[in-house]
């Protein structure tokens, strides 16, 4: 470039454009578009075209349909805003061409866009019905009027100004404030020439001015690797799906009724490589899922892949909810994943987080300035037992996010389900209160009646929408109808998880045998509610941490004895009514407690009884699956009934499973102590032999083998009544072991 820059004289301070291009090029401005771009210059038939280029040297304007230059503009603001008349006297397509001390180049110019947002997005966002706002907000590669980039989009009603930043504007906010959508609190800008792949976060102030520290994009599709905390351009890649079988299979499937065993899965932790760093997506669909399928679970469940910031919250503080984690790869990755679990036939379900966020200064805390997402009174709005913040789910606009984020994993990742964490949280006002430290209710009650009507909502448009779904609910208390329809007054979840006989039972079988005589009921209370709602037994991981130990090492005794104990109690869990979740390496009897730092402890399958149990609960998953008896009734009363559940002194448990058709019942029956029992009498209700199928303490697993084929064919004696029944069984009974037996007719 040759020759002075062009000036144009400066204007008077008290001149109105003047004080609004101060506070452009402060990056104070409320109203880019008011100032940047093509305007009218005041004369007829004349416009003016203005932008701010802070590297730039000189700024010439080129028509697009031409090429013709037709205007050179003026730098007006030794900040770098240039201003000119162009030579055309109706609004036109243009480019600028930009000088710089590094060279020469052309750009669009996101000002000469008009808004991204059409008038049903407003009215829909503004009243918080818009449960496709992940298609408008957050920021969406496009060709806009004919030009490639990117449309961003976020919600902060208050701030007073609101930029996009990133390497494409040297993550300078005054480059490229965003336009206001007073009528629903968004901020909106076109970005020609940013596409994919690219960092970016907004750049917020306050109403009082004060720079917020950066945020990441709510809506974002894809985030930086830890400890990178931007957000990355991905936008909603078209994914060719071939999974068109395995929905109409969930869509023909009636859960309740259907064997479910879920394998509960923390990706980064499930296998890593030698160097300790983690799979990818692809790794883990070519490794986890056939070895899933071959455990014979039926789903699995993954602790929380929405991007988060910390290790060490396992998911359950996440920044990005519409983000899977990059720890494993790419979005496209995972949605690959998704599909190799549906041609395994394995449903995957998402642990889903929508009761409380982290503090983190680059999420969703204090967003625009203000208690945007979160409650402002810390009574509401504060979890002391995470130090997390609380949604305030009678704001209307922060329900629809969530709403949004829990259909877009059903519709876009094709998930077969969410398991709501803490759930009891968002029911109770008091949860975790003491008095004075929470707030009642409109009647003056403890239940949080807007966190209500937001769990029936999600419930009831997950099933609306994505019928053949699942809805799990973690609640721990005896809040009523969990898992009844909303139409029934329930909160309308499809399962709720059993904490009750998770705690029961581990207390029960911890103890030494000798003691359990005293505990009986800790394995027969759970029969009293059993079927008040639609329960999964859950083993989980919030039993293998913190100090709690592994599951086989809460077992008592020597190191036979642990492992009989839980062979024995994974018999009785898979013969007890109720869907069945166990967390990773607990299918091993892993030793040591669960640590989300480093791989599980696959080494301990050259061990003998590692392998015993990990082929008992392969076994139990598929007799499971292979007995209608097991599964079909795990709901209904009418599944099951006590033969004894009395016999404390032996600490013996005897129960029937029945399918709807009652004819071939399963016969169950459980010894917690290192007694064998021969000639062990159990009444059964119909003539016929009973066959063994399953004998926990069979050498197959690491047991004894002490029944040897005493119990193969056992025929009921029609002579001897017994537990009130007109025939009965003499059975020989394993060692700390549970024997599973169906009639044969």
């Amino acid at each position: 470039m040759t020759g002075p820059i062009p000036r144009d004289p400066v204007p008077p301070q008290d001149d109105p454009l003047t004080i609004e291009i101060e506070a452009l090029v402060s990056g104070d401005h409320a109203d880019p578009f008011g100032v940047l771009g093509l305007h009218d210059a005041g004369s007829k038939g004349k416009l003016v075209l203005r932008c701010f280029l802070p590297e730039a040297q000189r700024v010439q304007v080129i028509e697009t349909a031409s090429g013709a230059i037709v205007g050179d503009l003026t730098r007006c603001h030794p900040a770098g805003l240039f201003a000119g008349p162009v030579d055309r006297d109706q609004r036109f397509a243009y480019r600028l061409r930009v000088a710089t001390e590094s060279g020469t180049t052309e750009i669009d110019d996101a000002y000469r866009f008009p808004p991204i947002l059409g008038e049903l997005d407003v009215h829909l966002l503004a009243e918080g019905t818009h449960l496709q706002s992940f298609e408008r907000l957050g920021a969406h590669p496009m060709v806009f009027d004919g030009v490639a980039g990117t449309a961003f989009a976020v919600w902060a009603p208050n701030a007073r100004r609101v930029s996009v930043v990133g390497d494409f504007c040297n993550w300078d906010g005054r480059r490229l404030p965003m336009r206001f959508r007073f009528e629903c609190g968004v901020w909106e800008l076109f970005v020609p020439g940013v596409g994919p792949g690219v960092p970016y976060k907004f750049e917020i102030k306050n109403h009082a001015g004060d720079l917020l520290p950066l945020k990441a994009d709510p809506y974002a599709f894809q985030g930086e690797s830890a400890p990178g905390t931007a957000s990355l351009i991905h936008g909603l890649h078209h994914y060719d799906w071939q999974d068109q079988p395995w929905q109409a299979h969930c869509l023909a499937t009636d859960w309740r009724s259907t064997a479910v065993s879920i394998y509960e899965v923390h990706l980064g932790s499930w296998r890593r490589h030698s160097d300790n760093s983690y799979l990818s997506y692809d790794e883990l669909a070519d490794q986890l899922v056939p070895y899933a399928k071959d455990m014979g679970f039926t789903h699995i469940e993954l602790l929380p892949v929405t991007e988060h910031p910390f290790d060490g919250s396992w998911g359950y503080q996440p920044i990005g909810l519409f983000a899977p984690t990059s720890r494993h790869g790419t979005p496209d990755q995972f949605q690959r994943f998704v599909e190799r679990c549906h041609d395994a036939g394995i449903g995957l379900l998402l642990d889903w987080v929508p009761g409380h966020f982290p503090t983190d200064a680059h999420g969703l805390a204090w967003f625009d300035g203000t208690h945007l997402y979160e409650h402002a009174d810390p009574r509401q709005g504060f979890h002391r037992d995470w130090n997390t913040l609380i949604y305030n789910f009678g704001r209307h606009e922060v329900t629809d996010f969530l709403l949004t984020n829990g259909l877009f994993w059903l519709q876009h990742y094709h998930l077969d389900g969410l398991r709501v964490d803490a759930v009891a949280s968002m029911l109770y006002l008091d949860y975790s209160r003491k008095p004075g430290e929470w707030i009642p209710n409109q009647y003056g009650g403890n239940e949080n009646l807007e966190a209500v009507a937001f769990l029936k909502r999600v419930n009831e448009l997950a099933y609306r929408d994505h019928p053949g779904t699942l809805t799990i609910a973690e609640e721990s208390t005896a809040w009523p109808g969990v898992s009844r329809p909303t139409w029934l007054g329930g909160l309308g979840f499809g399962f709720k998880w059993n904490m009750g006989w998770m705690h029961d039972t581990l207390n029960y079988i911890s103890k030494e045998p000798i003691h359990r005589r005293y505990h009986h009921n800790d394995l027969t209370f759970g029969l009293l509610y059993a079927f008040s709602e639609n329960f999964i037994l859950p083993l989980s991981h919030d039993e293998v941490v913190h100090g709690k130990k592994s599951l086989i090492g809460k077992m008592p005794g020597d190191r036979w004895q642990q492992f009989a104990n839980l062979r024995a109690y994974y018999g009785f869990m898979f013969g007890h009514p109720g869907k069945k979740l166990l967390f990773m390496g607990g299918e091993f009897a892993q030793r040591d407690e669960w640590s989300h730092d480093h791989s599980l402890s696959w080494s301990q399958l050259d061990e003998n009884e590692h392998r015993g149990v990990q082929s008992l609960v392969r076994d139990l998953n598929h007799l499971y699956q292979a007995l209608p008896a097991l599964h079909q009734q795990d709901c209904e009363q009418a599944g099951f009934e006590w033969i004894d559940a009395l016999d404390s002194d032996n600490s013996v448990l005897a129960f029937l499973r029945y399918a709807k058709d009652r004819d071939d019942p399963v016969v169950v029956v459980c010894n917690f102590t290192p007694v064998p029992r021969d000639h062990y009498r159990i009444g059964v209700p119909f003539p016929g032999r009973y066959r063994v199928r399953l004998d926990t303490d069979a050498p197959l697993y690491g047991g004894s083998g002490y029944c040897g084929d005493a119990n193969r064919d056992v025929l009921a004696d029609e002579t001897i009544a017994w537990h009130g029944r007109p025939c009965s069984l003499d059975l020989r009974l394993p060692p700390l072991g549970t024997l599973l037996l169906q009639r044969q007719g």
